[in-house]
């Protein structure tokens, strides 16, 4: 089973970048999709983007074009390039493991998009 903890989010200018990093500890890190979700406040969490064991990716449609999810398994990193931010991204987000029955949380990163 991994643990999760996610890094790299803060407040950022409309039409600016940040790098989400989500680094998993445990065994067996390549097996797990991965997945980041995010909620904003009022919201339900949301599906941002995830990739499978084999590298497919799945993005919302919202985020197509502007986010980029990507992973390294040799260092148990998943990753969340967004670009082109909206105050609408605004949220906390959140790193996701799902393998199985397993279904795993990080504790969130707020993300703020505001001039």
């Amino acid at each position: 089973q991994v643990q999760l903890v996610e890094s790299g989010g803060g407040l950022v200018q409309p039409g600016g970048s940040l790098r989400l990093s989500c680094s998993a500890s445990g065994s067996m890190f390549s097996i797990y999709t991965m997945g980041w979700y995010r909620q904003a406040p009022g919201n339900q969490r949301e599906l941002v983007a995830d990739i499978t064991s084999g590298g497919s990716i799945n993005y919302a449609e919202s985020m197509k074009g502007r986010f980029t999810i990507s992973r390294d398994n040799a260092k148990n990193m998943v990753y969340l390039q967004m670009n082109s931010l909206k105050p609408e991204d605004t949220a906390v987000y959140y790193c996701n493991a799902k393998w199985l029955f397993y279904d795993l949380w990080g504790q969130g990163t707020q993300v703020t998009v505001s001039s």
